[in-house]
């Protein structure tokens, strides 16, 4: 998932010079799968906050009903916005990833060694015999 986000960041910054339009119908396809994608993700790990985000870039970026906003220069911040977003989830998963992992590492150091509980003691009630 991480190169697709990365590709969608680059186009999105490829976004900000003058280019044709089935450039823009391009970008608004990709960014529209990378933000489903990204809000499913979210949903599932029940990030709710950083999934309204994406929703907005949904809404923005939608290919069937588009938002037309006539003026390159409300398009730059947007496209420069969502290019850094993509980049930031891209990277911050590879760092969710790698704290999982040490986790994994840790538990295993422990789990080598017997572990011994108290409750599992053996208490003998009775007197031992004196002879």
């Amino acid at each position: 998932m991480k190169p697709f986000l990365t590709f969608c960041a680059l186009c999105c910054f490829a976004g900000i010079f003058r280019l044709p339009i089935e450039y823009y119908t391009f970008l608004r396809i990709l960014v529209f799968i990378g933000a489903s994608i990204v809000i499913y993700n979210f949903l599932s790990f029940k990030q709710y906050y950083f999934s309204i985000i994406f929703l907005v870039i949904l809404i923005i970026f939608n290919p069937f009903i588009p938002i037309y906003l006539y003026r390159k220069s409300l398009w730059i911040p947007i496209d420069t916005i969502t290019g850094i977003l993509f980049l930031l989830i891209a990277f911050a998963e590879k760092l969710e990833q790698k704290k999982e992992e040490e986790i994994i590492e840790e538990s295993s150091e422990y789990s080598i060694q017997p572990k011994a509980y108290l409750r599992d003691k053996i208490i003998n009630p009775k007197k031992p015999k004196e002879d």
